[in-house]
């Protein structure tokens, strides 16, 4: 009788590992991205390979979410958005979801809006370092990638902008 006692069980910081050089074949030049995650910088990488992202302003999100404060609206994102990576530079006032490259081909994501748009190939992305999680950092993950090739669900996101504009349509109305 054979008895197993190896227990195969990925850590936290293994699948960040993971997922950061996942994220980095996206980058042109992969050392510099390094570098820049280190020194607390925000690399370039380039959209419409490994992934896609749909930048959403911030107050369609704060009115889906119902508050501004930072905290409670990455909660709502986690759960909004199923726990898929989301990002936000706070200096823009834009959320940036991550998603898969096919979402650029919807009909939803086809034409860019004021409030919402996919980024896919000649689009270019500041990512924050994945240690970057949370409101103190200029761009931060609200919702972290847990795993490389872990993207936020497509329908999820339009869900979550068309509550938004919905929610502000009304308080402009009432």
């Amino acid at each position: 009788m054979h008895t197993r006692t190896d227990l195969s069980v990925t850590t936290r910081a293994e699948r960040a590992l993971t997922a950061e050089q996942w994220l980095l074949t996206a980058a042109p030049d992969r050392g510099r991205a390094r570098a820049e995650w280190l020194s607390d910088g925000v690399p370039l990488l380039r959209c419409g390979g490994a992934f896609g992202a749909i930048r959403i302003s911030a107050p369609p999100v704060h009115a889906a979410a119902r508050t501004d404060d930072l905290v409670e609206v990455d909660q709502y994102l986690a759960k909004a958005l199923l726990g898929g990576p989301v990002f936000m530079d706070q200096e823009s006032g834009r959320y940036y979801a991550l998603v898969g490259i096919s979402t650029g081909r919807r009909p939803a994501w086809q034409q860019a809006r004021d409030d919402a748009e996919y980024l896919g190939q000649n689009h270019y992305l500041g990512v924050p370092a994945l240690s970057a999680t949370d409101p103190a950092h200029r761009s931060y993950w609200c919702v972290p990638m847990d795993s490389a090739g872990i993207l936020t669900v497509a329908d999820a996101v339009s869900q979550l902008v068309d509550t938004g504009r919905d929610r502000l349509a009304n308080d402009r109305r009432g």
